[in-house]
C-alpha cells in the first residue's frame, strides 16, 4: 500500500519511512527539501501549497499522514510569520484533505498538536483550524480519520534544536513525549484505520510514560520541596543537580487514557529513563540509533519536528 506523507524530511518522516518498509509499505514522502534518508521510499520535492504538484504525488496512494506544519519553534527564532502559518497550517491542511477527498482516499491520520490547548495562540489557532477541517472532511465525505495531539516530541539527535543532551533533557523534563513513542502512536494508528471504519473522528493525545501519578500531581510537593521527586527518583538527586533539572518543576501531563484503550498505545520512555540516559552517557547522551549512525542521519528542524 502507498502511503502518502506529508512533511517527510523532518525528524518524524525519517523515522516513519523507515518503519513503513520494515511493514512492507510504500512511504510516498513530500517535503520541500529532501530528506535525509531519501533511499527509503518515493519523494517528492515540493510543497503542499502547489495543489498541482499535490494532486500529482496523491493519484497512486491510498492513505495519508498529514505532518506538515510550522511550529512554535519557528515563531520563536522569529524564522515565518502569521501568514506563513496559516497558509501551511490551515491552506495547506484543506489542501491535502480535499485532494485525499478527490482522489476518494478515505484514510488519513492528521498530526495535531498539545499547542491546541492555546487556541488563540499563532500556532494553536491554526491546529484548532486544522482539526476542523479534518472533523469537516470525515463528516462531509465519510472519511476515516484519526487526530492525534502529540506533546512536543523533537528528538535528542536533533542537534539544531538543542545542542547537548541535558540541554535536550531539560527541555524534556518539562513534559514531552519521546519521539519513539509517537510513532508508536501513529503505527498503530494505521493498523485500526486498515482493520475498521470509524463512526465518530478520535482526537487522542500522545503523552510520554510517568513515574507520577494523577495523585502525585494533584498533591505535588505537598511534603515540602522537592518531595514528589524524591517519592521516585531520591537515587538521582545528584544526577538531577548536575545537569540543572528543576526537582520542583510540576511536569505538564496529559491524558492519554483514551489514545490506550483506541490503539493500544503504551509509551515507553519516561523521566526514569531520562535520568539513567543523564547517568550513563552525561551531556553526549546515548548513541545515535543505529539505522541513523549507519546513514549519519542528523536531524534538522524541518516541517514535523514537533
Amino acid at each position: 500500500m502507498n502511503i502518502f506523507i506529508t512533511g517527510g524530511a523532518g525528524d518524524l518522516g525519517i523515522l516513519l519511512a523507515r518503519a513503513l518498509e520494515a511493514n512492507h509499505e510504500v512511504p510516498v514522502r513530500m517535503d520541500v527539501r529532501k530528506p535525509l534518508n531519501a533511499d527509503q521510499g518515493q519523494v517528492i520535492i515540493g510543497s503542499i501549497l502547489d495543489r498541482s504538484l499535490l494532486a500529482d504525488s496523491m493519484k497512486d496512494c491510498e492513505m495519508v499522514i498529514h505532518i506538515a506544519a510550522w511550529h512554535g519553534i519557528h515563531l520563536v527564532s522569529q524564522k515565518k510569520n502569521l501568514y506563513d502559518f496559516w497558509d501551511l497550517n490551515v491552506t495547506g491542511t484543506f489542501n491535502v484533505f480535499e485532494e485525499a477527498a478527490k482522489k476518494g482516499i478515505k484514510k488519513i491520520i492528521y498530526i495535531s498538536s498539545t499547542s491546541i490547548e492555546d487556541r488563540f495562540g499563532i500556532y494553536g489557532h491554526t491546529k484548532v483550524l486544522g482539526e476542523e477541517i479534518a472533523r469537516t472532511y470525515h463528516e462531509r465525505h465519510n472519511m476515516d480519520v484519526i487526530c492525534l495531539r502529540p506533546s512536543a516530541f523533537i528528538p535528542y539527535w536533533n542537534t539544531d534544536a538543542y545542542k547537548s543532551f541535558d540541554e535536550w533533557a531539560r527541555w524534556y523534563w518539562k513534559g514531552a513525549v519521546h519521539i519513539n513513542d509517537v510513532l508508536q502512536a501513529v503505527m498503530k494508528s494505521l493498523q485500526i484505520l486498515e482493520k475498521r471504519s470509524l463512526p465518530v473522528m478520535p482526537i487522542l493525545y500522545v503523552d510520554g510514560k510517568y513515574e507520577y501519578t494523577s495523585k502525585d500531581l494533584a498533591s505535588w510537593n505537598d511534603q515540602g520541596s522537592g518531595s514528589s521527586f524524591k517519592k521516585y527518583y531520591s537515587a538521582y538527586a545528584t544526577i538531577a543537580d548536575k545537569y540543572g533539572l528543576d526537582k520542583d518543576l510540576k511536569p505538564i501531563v496529559f491524558d492519554i487514557s483514551e489514545t490506550k484503550k483506541l490503539l493500544g498505545y503504551s509509551p515507553q520512555y519516561s523521566f526514569l529513563n531520562l535520568l539513567q540516559d543523564l547517568e550513563k552517557y552525561g551531556q553526549q547522551g546515548p548513541p545515535l540509533p543505529k539505522f541513523l549512525k549507519k546513514k549519519n542521519l542528523i536531524s534538522r528542524i524541518e516541517l514535523s519536528d514537533f
